[in-house]
This record gives structure tokens, sequence and C-alpha cells, in this order.
């Protein structure tokens, strides 16, 4: 059955969105954070690769496309699912429940001083000389800095400009999967029609 991709597109957000609240009701606790990291990089990447087939495929199957069409087909359901997610988890983190959001950015921090610190004890384990312990000591006590309360006070990482940059990120993903698509199911031409043609 080929639904058009707009409709994909909607289909695509409709399923992000349960998603994203499946995670934040089951596990918006210690590891909320790590399970939001793990959903984004694996769980999501892949639905919208399969949506993308989706459109092109069933598309493909009746109808011969060239790359411009082939590429529309897989870069839209994409689009609107992401940017239509990207908008209501914005709104719902930074308007509804600001306390998800304060979890988010507390346990984004404590990530990167956990980060911070294994990176600083395992580079200890490895230098023998006094002067390059002495380094390292001087440049662990300079980033710690970072995470001094003052400073991580007003720490947010999902403002408005912090989505943006996700998105665009997220966007380049999508061109060059509709690219790959766009090459892949391209009307191919056939070296006997240009023979016969000539």
């Amino acid at each position: 059955m080929t639904k058009s991709p707009v409709t994909l597109g909607i289909l695509l957000y409709a399923i992000t969105m349960v998603i994203f609240f499946v995670v934040y009701s089951f596990f918006s606790g210690v590891e909320y954070f790590d399970t939001t990291l793990k959903v984004n990089a694996f769980v999501l990447p892949v639905l919208y690769v399969l949506f993308a087939f989706w459109s092109v495929k069933s598309h493909w199957n009746k109808h011969q496309m060239n790359f411009k069409e082939a590429f529309k087909r897989a870069f839209v359901p994409m689009f609107i699912g992401g940017i239509l997610s990207i908008v209501s988890i914005f709104t719902f983190l930074n308007f509804i429940d600001i306390d998800a959001k304060k979890l988010l950015n507390y346990q984004y921090v404590a990530r990167q001083k956990s980060e911070l610190d294994k990176e600083y004890q395992s580079a200890k384990q490895i230098l023998k000389h006094q002067k390059d312990i002495d380094e390292l000591e001087q440049k662990y006590q300079e980033s710690l800095q970072r995470f001094d309360p003052a400073t991580i006070k007003n720490k947010d990482m999902l403002t408005l400009s912090h989505f943006s940059g996700y998105f665009a990120a997220i966007l380049i993903f999508y061109v060059v999967l509709s690219v790959f698509f766009g090459a892949f199911f391209r009307k191919k031409t056939n070296h006997q029609e240009v023979v016969n043609q000539a």
C-alpha cells in the first residue's frame, strides 16, 4: 500500500512521540538521560530509516522515479516527523514539565563530570613522570571549575538554540540518507535502450 510522504511523516511523528512518552513515563528516574541518549542513538535512527525506505520502496514498486522524486519521498516523511517531534518535545520540556527538563540537565552535567573523572583516573594510571602527573592534575583542576555549582546552576542544554543545533545535525542525517535512497531507487537507464535510441 502506497502512502503519501506527508501521511508517513505524520505517522512517524506519532510513533516518535509515543516512544518519547514511554521513555518519559517509565524511565524518568536515575537513568533518564542515559536512556534518552540510547533511544536517540539507536532506536530513532532505525525507525526513520525504515520509514524513508517504506516511503520510497512502496512507490517504486509501481512507478519509476528519477533521483529528485526518490529523494523527496525519502526526505519528506523524515523531515515532517523530525520537525514536529522537535517542536513538541521542546514545548513539553520547556513549558509543561520543567522538572523533567531540570532532571535531564542535571544528569547531563553529572555524566560529563563522570566522564571527566574516568579520563583523569585512566590517564593518571598510565603516566609515570611526575611532571606529566602534575600537568594532568592542573588540567583536571581547571576542568573541575566547569562543574562549580555557581557555573552549572543555570546550565541548560534544552534551549531553543540547542534544539535548533540538534535539528541541524539531524537534518544532515536526513539529507545524506535521502541522497542514498535517491541514488539507489532512481530510474536506471538501460544500456540496450540507449543503443536502440541511437
